[in-house]
């Protein structure tokens, strides 16, 4: 019955529009930039504090 009802919530806050997950911390644009401007995925990565694997995937999606 509980998850019945908190289905039942989602499903209406979806339809109002406020329920979207958390919001993205990393500026993807950002790493772009970066990479645009010559810099490796290493460097940019040390730079921001955040994982290789993100940069690379912001390069993959240029």
């Amino acid at each position: 019955m509980r998850r019945e009802r908190q289905a039942k919530g989602i499903a209406a806050a979806k339809h109002r529009g406020v329920y979207r997950g958390r919001p993205p911390n990393i500026d993807m644009d950002g790493i772009r930039a970066l990479l645009s401007k010559g810099l490796s995925p290493t460097e940019i990565a040390r730079e921001m504090g955040i994982p290789r694997g993100t940069v690379y995937k912001a390069k993959v999606s240029m």
